[in-house]
């Protein structure tokens, strides 16, 4: 199971606010099937409590512990904003959003924040042009991610069965 999809990356967007890019981020976890409608809404609750803001120009966007439940599987969204976003405290270039029933989430953060601390890889995915260079900058991160097996679908009972 690929972790971030490189339909996942998505550049050169445009946001008028942290909450719309929190919302594109969370959109595309949507889109992946990674994540239950509402998930985008947790992501912005997050935010209320606590920045998701990392510096470097990054913010990583995440659900509340209480919407783990409308995960699927454990994924990544990869939003670049050239213009920049007003976080407060900072300028968000780059929104990676996280997906992750348990706390993989923590492992994932670690992970990126050990690549996003690189100066010269901070500065190749705020200005990627291609989602291959996305890819290849983190590739350190998506390959110590854990993967838990996704979640099942509700079975429907075979015909007949009481």
């Amino acid at each position: 199971m690929e972790v971030l999809p490189r339909e996942a990356i998505r550049l050169g967007l445009a946001a008028g606010s942290k909450e719309d890019a929190i919302l594109a981020t969370g959109r595309i976890l949507e889109e992946l099937g990674a994540v239950d409608t509402g998930y985008a809404d947790a992501m912005l609750e997050r935010e209320r409590g606590m920045s998701t803001s990392v510096g470097e120009g990054f913010a990583i966007p995440h659900g509340t512990d209480e919407s783990r439940v409308l995960i699927r599987k454990t994924a990544l969204s990869f939003a670049q904003f050239p213009a920049g976003i007003d976080w407060g405290e900072d300028r968000v270039f780059v929104c990676i959003g996280i997906a992750a029933r348990d706390d993989a989430h923590l492992d994932i953060l670690a992970s990126l924040a050990n690549i996003l601390i690189e100066p010269e890889h901070a500065s190749q995915l705020r200005e990627a042009a291609d989602p291959d260079v996305v890819l290849a900058v983190l590739a350190p991160a998506l390959e110590e991610a854990p993967q838990p097996a996704p979640r099942e679908a509700p079975r429907e009972a075979p015909q007949g069965a009481t």
